[in-house]
C-alpha cells in the first residue's frame, strides 16, 4: 500500500496526465501526494552575455514553477487528496537527480511521472528525465505516457 506518492510536474500535457493518474491512485490508496517542480536554471546560461539579465530570467522560471505547483495543488485538494509541494532550483541540469533526491528525503514509496514517450534521435538530443529516474529509482515508478 502506498502512503506518499511523489509526482514531478512541469506543466506539460504528459505531466498533467501523470498527475490525474496519481490523484486517482492516491484516492484509492488513501495516500498523500507530494508535488515537485524543478526549475533547471542552467537553461538560461548562454541566453545573454549580461549576467545582470540572468536573474530576471531565472525569477520568471521560478514564478512559473510556483504557478504550476499552485494550480496542481488546487486540483489535488479539489479531489479530496492531501497534498504538499516543493519547488527546486537546479543549476546542474535536468531534473532527474533532484527528483530522485527528493524521493529519498521525503520518504516517497512511489513516483508517478508523465512522460513524452520520445524515441530515437529526439530522445537522444533532448534527454529523458523519466528514463533517468527509471534507471536510478529505489522505489517503484509509474510512467504515464502522454500520448
Amino acid at each position: 500500500m502506498y502512503r506518499k506518492i511523489l509526482v514531478p510536474i512541469d506543466g506539460s500535457p504528459p505531466s498533467a496526465k501523470g498527475l490525474r493518474e496519481a490523484i486517482e491512485l492516491a484516492k484509492n490508496q488513501k495516500a498523500k501526494l507530494r508535488l515537485v517542480h524543478v526549475v533547471d536554471a542552467s537553461v538560461v546560461i548562454g541566453v545573454t552575455e549580461w549576467p545582470t539579465q540572468l536573474q530576471p530570467l531565472i525569477d520568471g522560471l521560478l514564478d512559473n514553477g510556483r504557478h504550476i505547483l499552485e494550480r496542481a495543488a488546487r486540483m489535488v485538494e479539489k479531489a479530496g487528496v492531501k497534498v504538499e509541494s516543493q519547488l527546486y532550483e537546479s543549476m546542474s541540469g535536468p531534473a532527474a537527480a533532484t527528483i530522485l533526491r527528493d524521493a529519498r528525503k521525503s520518504g516517497a514509496d512511489l513516483i508517478v511521472m508523465g512522460t513524452h514517450g520520445r524515441r530515437g534521435i529526439r530522445r537522444l538530443v533532448m534527454g529523458s528525465d523519466a528514463e533517468h529516474v527509471l534507471r536510478e529509482s529505489k522505489v517503484p515508478l509509474l510512467l504515464v505516457r502522454g500520448r
